[in-house]
């Protein structure tokens, strides 16, 4: 019985590997490992504009405690 086990645990990994290295190293189904809006020219250089474009305000600085997700106005220390 183990034997059956151990032989359907065997094929069943052999399978999946078979399939992953035709599909996703192969490429069955065309395709490029690069999405299209990485490679695409265009798109970089109008993100890039609207990001250029928002106006900026620059706040106090602010510390995020990971805990709560919160942020906290750090204020400056002062030196005496």
């Amino acid at each position: 019985m183990a034997a059956k086990i151990d032989g359907a645990i065997l094929t069943s990994v052999l399978v999946a590997y078979a399939t992953n290295v035709i599909i996703a190293d192969r490429k069955l189904f065309g395709g490029t490992t690069v999405p299209k809006i990485v490679s695409d020219k265009e798109w970089w250089e109008e993100t890039v504009k609207k990001f250029h474009a928002w106006p900026r305000m620059a706040g106090p600085p602010v510390a995020m405690n990971p805990i709560r997700r919160q942020n906290f106005i750090v204020k400056p220390r002062l030196k005496n």
